[in-house]
């Protein structure tokens, strides 16, 4: 961490501490306890730097990997290590139908507590792809500073390294954290996390659960400017796959024929783009589903007004650059595009796969074509409502013979504005001096409907200072020591917990 990042923070969580004071009852109380406390943190914090940057880069070489299989058990046990190291009790593997969740419980003897999510899992990766070796989590230098790069370094692993740090910090100090914590530890968040919610057949877990007042999964939320978005929710999803075969449809080849028997021999693969078809509009950009409208709820004012002035705080021309499109569907206006980004369902081809794919040509007939569809769904939508809607509106175009096989998915989140897990987070910015916005939903996923829906109808939703880039693509990387005051390094997103975790006491 650089002398001028530090002194620029400190000057800037003194500057804005009276102001963040008047936003919720009882948080002038959460100041003057963490205040005496947050100085031995701090150095503590910095004391443990180069352990917690250890522990990412272990935890990096381990990759979980739901889709093949890979690091199941090692994973999982990793996981509980992890968590009996940073002060977790109890810690055990939950079985879920799936990959195993990982438990524990932090019991700090305060009055409340606090839920956190993790995921140890990790998407699928090519080497060939990577600029370094994705599991070795070497260190690059980026605009911002000095980064660590490797697979699952900023998706998640990263963000809730610097959690951890925060609990080994809490310790090395002599302090308590100053509420309870239950973690709960997912293996398959990126197959869509189809076992997940079999975690609270376990009659300790969900117990422990029902005792917080919110949860948060730890994410690296600082833009390369430094501002926070805090989401009031993410759109749900289904992952799923359709599949198109002779043999399923009585019609066509049984199995790979010559090319030359298309004038002869129907297509399942040609049968599965009709289908596809049917299933869009406009394109492909609005769904046309029979009956995918029905239960779409309209945005609010308020979600409106959010949306307006979250459209005013952030450069589309710099949105744009990092997503490398130059318009928006339908030409529309900046504002108008985040509107329709948070307010509409989708249907989504990830991938489609069928016959040869090698180099050349091969003159085959392929008798089974599959399309990878994810259709990300919005309030008020289900999963097994619109999985219902999908196949009905198949049959009813005479492809009833398609399969319809989801991988996993969950429904959309809701977390109220005036909640304690939102309160909190904007007293941390408040206090830091970090420029954020509200905004209605992510439009990404993650399965805190867990949290949100039944049993449990808790709020929950991301935090966590600190900057990375790269989910899901090549050369992943979490900011480890940031050249640039605006934005935090490892050290800065791990105080960003401890505050938070005060925060949560008293607010």
């Amino acid at each position: 961490m650089s002398e001028r990042f530090s002194t620029d923070r400190r000057s800037l969580i003194q500057a804005a501490a009276a102001s963040a004071a008047l936003l919720a009852p009882g948080a002038g109380l959460a100041q003057s306890s963490r205040d005496s406390d947050r100085e031995a943190i701090r150095r503590a914090v910095e004391a443990g730097h180069e352990e917690s940057v250890r522990r990412i880069r272990e935890w990096i070489a381990l990759p979980t990997i739901a889709a093949e299989g890979l690091n199941i058990e090692e994973g999982a046990d990793h996981m509980a290590r992890l968590a009996t190291d940073a002060g977790f009790t109890g810690v055990r593997k939950v079985p879920t139908g799936g990959v195993p969740a990982v438990f524990g419980v932090l019991d700090a003897g305060a009055r409340r507590t606090v839920g956190i999510y993790f995921m140890y899992d990790v998407k699928q990766f090519d080497p060939a792809e990577w600029s370094s070796p994705p599991l070795e989590g070497q260190f690059v230098d980026v605009a911002q500073g000095r980064a660590i790069r490797g697979r699952g370094a900023v998706n998640q692993k990263g963000p809730e390294g610097a959690f951890l740090a925060a609990l080994h910090a809490m310790r090395a100090a002599g302090r308590r954290p100053p509420v309870n914590i239950v973690l709960l530890a997912e293996g398959e968040e990126e197959i869509g996390s189809p076992n997940f919610k079999n975690v609270f057949r376990d009659a300790e877990v969900l117990a422990a659960m029902r005792r917080a007042d919110g949860v948060i999964i730890p994410s690296a939320s600082q833009g390369a400017n430094g501002s926070v978005t805090i989401t009031l929710g993410a759109k749900g999803i289904i992952e799923c796959e359709l599949v198109a075969s002779g043999e399923r449809w009585g019609r066509g080849p049984a199995r790979d024929v010559h090319s030359s028997l298309k004038a002869q021999v129907d297509s399942p693969v040609w049968h599965l783009v009709h289908a596809l078809t049917t299933l869009v509009r406009d394109e492909g950009n609005t769904p046309a589903i029979d009956g995918w409208f029905d239960n779409v709820r309209p945005l609010t004012e308020r979600e409106r007004a959010l949306v307006a002035e979250s459209a005013r705080n952030r450069s589309e021309e710099e949105a744009k650059r990092l997503l490398g499109v130059q318009r928006w569907i339908d030409d529309l206006p900046w504002r108008e595009s985040l509107e329709r980004l948070v307010s509409q369902p989708t249907v989504n081809i990830e991938g489609l796969v069928a016959g040869y794919t090698g180099p050349g040509g091969k003159t085959v007939l392929p008798a089974r074509g599959v399309a990878k569809l994810d259709l990300r769904l919005v309030p008020n939508m289900t999963v097994e409502e619109c999985l219902t809607k999908m196949r009905a509106h198949l049959a009813a175009r005479g492809f009833g013979d398609i399969e319809v096989n989801m991988s996993g998915g969950y429904d959309p989140t809701e977390t109220a504005e005036d909640s304690n897990v939102v309160r909190a987070q904007q007293a941390v910015l408040t206090r830091s001096g970090i420029p954020y916005n509200l905004f209605p939903r992510s439009a990404g996923s993650w399965p805190g409907f867990v949290f949100t829906g039944d049993p449990l109808r808790k709020p929950a939703g991301q935090f966590g200072l600190g900057h990375g880039s790269g989910a899901h693509a090549p050369n992943e990387y979490f900011l480890i020591e940031s050249r640039d005051p605006a934005v935090g390094g490892l050290n800065e997103a791990t105080m960003g917990y401890v505050d938070f975790l005060y925060e949560m006491a008293t607010i």
